[in-house]
């Protein structure tokens, strides 16, 4: 019982914080400052899965660039969340250029491995990499889906949900185990339990936020959450458990850390904004 308060307080300090961020323009009737306050939140956010990130590949005996990780990380992270200022024509022009830097990013990654002593540099040059994708243009890509289709809240919603209903009617109903390889507690009759009653919430709620969007494209972005969200909760387990870590870190007591907490969400955002941005092109 104790444990179940420790992480339900927990869960509504992250609940009000993350929240509290998003809604800090309309809280405090000033853009300027709510991005600022929206921004700082990610950053945090961005650093705190950066830095859990390298410290699970030391595991591996990996040797990144930790210093260029986190250039590499803040500066991706910036320039999106910058992007949201402009239009969504001009925004998306320079999201498409800062794509095409990759090949730099890498290549300086590699180059700086010339210096160092690791018997895997290409590996290690790509988990300097790996936090910049991985973390911070999904991170980044959150004020966009915020503030040109508000999205991005019913988008957490759903994911919670999504969570709860896969966690509660799997202890329930039982059954076969969904990958027990990499999860063990998670079963197929708790993901489709997730699925139906994220579909059903994606219905009726999503409209609510935009009723731009039409129904059917909210069902599909409901099944993006329930699905790639247990997906993207399996890959970081399969990340942890190659090093045998039960969490990847303890910043949330009860929860683990920020990789933990931001798993499902990492993957689902990329998802959402290129589905959304190829249903305004049509």
């Amino acid at each position: 019982m104790k444990n179940f308060w420790i992480r339900t307080a927990s869960a509504s300090i992250y609940a009000i914080l993350f929240l509290g961020s998003i809604y800090s323009a309309q809280l405090l009737n000033n853009q300027l400052w709510g991005g600022v306050i929206f921004t700082l939140f990610l950053l945090f956010v961005a650093c705190g899965c950066t830095f859990e990130f390298f410290r699970i590949v030391a595991r591996q005996g990996a040797t990144p660039s930790r210093p260029l990780g986190y250039i590499y990380t803040v500066a991706a992270l910036l320039s999106l969340t910058g992007i949201s200022a402009f239009s969504s024509a001009k925004g998306y022009a320079v999201f498409g250029i800062g794509m095409t830097l990759l090949p730099i990013v890498f290549g300086l990654a590699a180059i700086v491995q010339l210096w160092g002593h690791s018997e895997q540099p290409f590996r290690d040059a790509a988990y300097t990499v790996v936090p910049m994708l991985y973390v911070a243009v999904p991170l980044g890509l959150m004020p966009l889906l915020h503030i040109s289709h508000n999205v991005l809240v019913p988008l957490i919603i759903l994911v919670w949900v999504n969570d709860s209903a896969a966690y509660m009617g799997g202890s329930l109903a039982g059954g076969r185990k969904l990958w027990p390889r990499h999860s063990p507690g998670k079963t197929l009759s708790g993901a489709l339990i997730g699925v139906a009653v994220t579909l059903l919430l994606a219905f009726f709620m999503g409209p609510l936020f935009n009723d731009g969007i039409a129904w059917y494209h909210w069902l599909v972005l409901g099944l993006i959450c329930s699905v790639v969200d247990t997906l993207g909760d399996l890959v970081e387990s399969m990340l942890k458990r190659s090093v045998e870590l039960k969490d990847s870190g303890n910043i949330m007591p009860g929860h683990g850390g920020f990789l933990d907490r931001f798993d499902s969400l990492l993957i689902i955002i990329p998802f959402a904004f290129v589905y959304l941005t190829l249903i305004s092109m049509l």
